[in-house]
Order: structure tokens, then sequence, then C-alpha cells
């Protein structure tokens, strides 16, 4: 079926719709990952978002049911030069095509995404809508408020996964991605997953050992509930990872500020400088938003850099035990040269615990 996609700023772009192909809106953003589109697809930090992939073929190996970050995709739409219909890999068990269909998600092919994409970098994120044939979207409808995007996807109830007898580690949960949870079991971790809305009170009550706050969608401005339970959090001494969303949360919470990229930052290919050690390293990332360096408080220390564009990408408290990164450091997808961040996280939880086990004299 023929579609378009058309921009707020009246740009149109015609392709053909596949997939769920119903008219949809979001804010339209580019990955420049040349795989791990199934990864990407179920992130629930691409809520309200419509992504354009800049590799040109995309469903080359299909899907499986192994490499998902959630349930379901999360995307309001996958826009794409070409899908392929033939996959061929060994753990394929369809098409994406098909896949994206039974879950409800419209995409589009035939869009020269290049030139997408540098409209997206030149003019900055803006939103759009899938519409088919000669239909034109309500420009009310398209510019409308989005869906609540953390509500849509953090869990409604507490869940807690890995070992019963591991050391306790209390997520809060803004959209997390399976693989971060699967790095904290398979370190032998007990991990209880808190609503957002989840006050300190609460999440303490469990007597964590470590906290973790996680990826999600949307401006973390608009999560204040959030922010004061990490600020009630900072008040005790125990250990804090923030990730990504959380890394804003935490900077927030501290009295930092944070402000919206012009296109944001979403790929696989990202170096990242550690500014203690020298090292770089290629990171994975997905977020619009970035900490404003300016306003960073005192008790918070610069400790990683983008090097394309001198961004903030991590930070550590300078008496507390607490540390926070903007990149994805379980790499799913993307490259693995920062997983042992979790390593960092867990030797400050058995630090921890090894003080409070130490006797008075």
């Amino acid at each position: 079926m023929k579609g378009k996609l058309i921009l707020e700023d009246g740009t149109l772009f015609e392709g053909k719709l596949f997939g769920a192909m119903k008219q949809v809106r979001g804010e339209v953003v580019f990955n420049t990952g040349m795989t791990g589109y199934q990864e990407l697809l179920t992130d629930p930090s691409y809520v309200n978002q419509m992504v354009v992939l800049t590799y040109p073929l995309v469903g080359n190996y299909g899907f499986n049911w192994e490499d998902v970050e959630s349930a379901s995709p999360k995307v309001n739409a996958l826009i794409v030069k070409e899908l392929c219909r033939t996959p061929s890999h060994f753990r394929s068990v369809g098409q994406l095509e098909h896949y994206l269909k039974e879950h409800g998600i419209t995409g589009i092919e035939g869009i020269d995404t290049r030139a997408l994409t540098i409209h997206i970098r030149e003019k900055g994120m803006m939103r759009g809508a899938l519409v088919a044939g000669d239909e034109m979207p309500d420009q009310q409808w398209l510019t409308a408020p989005l869906p609540d995007p953390v509500a849509s996807v953090t869990t409604t109830q507490v869940k807690t996964l890995g070992n019963p007898e591991g050391t306790r580690i209390a997520v809060l949960d803004f959209g997390i991605k399976g693989a971060i949870v699967k790095h904290l079991i398979n370190r032998g971790m007990c991990v209880s997953l808190y609503p957002a809305q989840t006050t300190a009170k609460e999440m303490l009550a469990f007597q964590p050992s470590g906290i973790l706050l996680s990826n999600g969608p949307g401006n973390p401005k608009d999560l204040p509930a959030a922010i004061k339970t990490v600020n009630d959090l900072l008040k005790m001494d125990i250990p804090l990872m923030g990730i990504c969303l959380g890394h804003q949360l935490l900077n927030l919470a501290c009295g930092g500020d944070v402000y919206k990229l012009p296109f944001g930052h979403r790929g696989g290919n990202h170096p990242v400088k550690h500014l203690e050690t020298g090292a770089v390293t290629i990171t994975s990332q997905n977020h619009s938003y970035a900490v404003k360096e300016e306003c960073l408080p005192d008790c918070l220390t610069v400790t990683h850099r983008n090097l394309n564009d001198g961004t903030v990408e991590g930070i550590r408290h300078r008496q507390k035990p607490v540390f926070s990164v903007q990149y994805h450091p379980e790499a799913s997808p993307g490259p693995a040269d920062s997983v042992a961040l979790f390593d960092t996280f867990q030797q400050m939880v058995e630090e921890s615990l090894q003080k409070e086990e130490k006797p008075c004299h």
C-alpha cells in the first residue's frame, strides 16, 4: 500500500507501508546502527518515537524470541530504505514484517532515509505522521501531546527476579531493558523492579544493598516524583548506579540541569573517553537529553565525555558511592566495551557490605 511520511514542517517523503498499515504519529528520530534492529524495536526508551534506520537494508536476519529487550515492540513506527522479505539466519523464526504486523506496528519502506536523516540533523527532531494513500494528517492531531511515555513502560507492580539468596538490588524502573536485568542476575544478584512512582521509603523497606536507576523514555523533568525519590535515596550511603534516563535524574536530584539535544544520540558507534584513565570505548546510545555541564552541582564530577560533541557521558558523586553513565553498558545492541561498569557497581556494593559487617573497636 502506498503511503507517506509527513513531518510537522510540511516535508513529505513517499514510500510503501508495511506491518499494521495504520495511521500513526510520533517524534521522528534516527539510529545509525548497522544491526540490532530487533533490540531497538523492543527498547522501551523508544516509546512515542518513529525510528529511521540509516542502514539501508533492514530485516535480513528476520526476528527471533531471544534478542528482545521487552515483551513487544515499543516504537511507534519503523522507517527504512529497503525491507528484506527473505531473511537468512539460523535463529530466525520469521520475517520482520510479520512480527511488526502481529504487534500492530506500522512501517514504511522506500523512503530516502539518507535525505531524511540529513533533514533531521539540520532542522532537529520533530513530529511526523505515517498515512496511507492521499490522506493528510490533521495538524492539531499531529502536534497534540503524546501519551506519558514512562507510565506506559514502567512495571505496574514490584517484581523480584534472580537469586533469592543473592545481594539485593532495587531497581527504579522507568522502562528498563531486559539485558540490564540479565547482567545483574548473571552476577548472582536478587533484583527487585519497582514502579517509577515508588518512594525511597518503599524501596528501602526491601533492605537493598544497592540501587539502580534504569533507562527510560521522555524528558526527565517530567518526572518530579522520581527526582524526589532519588534525592531521598542520596541521603543514604547506599551504592547507586544510573543508566541513561537514570543518569539524568541523578543529576537533577543533585541540583543540576539537562537540555534537549538537536537530534539526540542513537546508535552503537559513539566514542566515549574515560577522563581518569584516558581509555576510549565505543558505546551504544539512545537518548534525546544530556546533562548541562555548566550547571553541574559541586557534589558531582564528570567522569566520561563524548568525543563526537563533547557532551557529558558520565558523572560520579564526590562523597558517596554513586555514579551514572549516559550510554548503555549492557550493549544490546552494540559493543560490549563498557559491560565492566556492572562489575564496578557490584564492587561498590560489596565494599559497602564489608563496611557494614566490620566490627566496632
